[in-house]
């Protein structure tokens, strides 16, 4: 039997992206695939569960949140069994949205139809600290678009506006109807990189690409 592994379940409050303030079962896969400089998601710990494990511990919260949330870490890089989870899920009537890297465009490929919200990062380079993913992120997006996408993209002192008219570019190219997020990096705080967001939403705009500017409200809040 696959099992998955776990670092917590938990309901709370969507603290990111366009669907701030949503009620929430979140489900954080443990392991990462990428490194970025900003992450403030430090797994170390996890649980390991059975398909029917996790699904009975999802049906033990009442039925009064939006959608369940499958976060990381990276929930794709454990595709076979959450294919297995959100098809059950699925079929029993929840709405199944998924926060990931962006990066895994094959693993998405064959889970899409089992999805419903998909909360896409866009890793700029300058701001990771990492490797480009260009055309992993096109590819992504390609196949997300299937279903409801929006896409994330975090803002830090590093980051470079080449890199964002690069990920612009693409993101016109591809579906110019997505939302875009600008997120600050919650690590860094300050006037300069407050304006740096406000500029870089102003040339979204220049795109026609429907673009607001949210911080991290669960940590602002205090909610986990």
């Amino acid at each position: 039997m696959i099992k998955g592994r776990i670092a917590e379940i938990f309901d709370s409050v969507q603290g990111e992206g366009i669907y701030l303030g949503e009620k929430q079962v979140f489900v954080r896969f443990f392991g990462c695939n990428l490194r970025c400089k900003f992450c403030d998601t430090k797994l170390n710990y996890f649980t390991e569960y059975a398909v029917p494990e996790l699904f009975s511990q999802i049906q033990s919260y009442p039925r009064d949140f939006h959608s369940i949330s499958f976060t990381g870490g990276e929930p794709l890089l454990q595709k076979d069994f959450l294919k297995e989870v959100v098809i059950l899920t699925k079929d029993e009537g929840y709405k199944n949205y998924l926060e990931t890297n962006g990066v895994l465009f094959n693993e998405l490929n064959e889970i899409i139809d089992y999805l419903d919200i998909i909360a896409m990062d866009y890793k700029l380079p300058s701001s990771t600290g990492d490797l480009p993913y260009w055309m992993a992120h096109q590819r992504f997006l390609e196949i997300a678009s299937l279903k409801e996408v929006f896409v994330k993209i975090v803002i830090s002192n590093t980051t470079e506006t080449e890199d964002l008219l690069r990920a612009l570019n693409l993101i016109k190219e591809v579906n110019r109807a997505v939302t875009i997020v600008l997120q600050p990096n919650s690590n860094e705080n300050g006037f300069a990189l407050d304006k740096k967001i406000d500029y870089y939403k102003a040339l979204c705009e220049d795109y026609a690409l429907a673009t607001c500017k949210i911080p991290q409200m669960h940590k602002l809040i205090g909610a986990q």
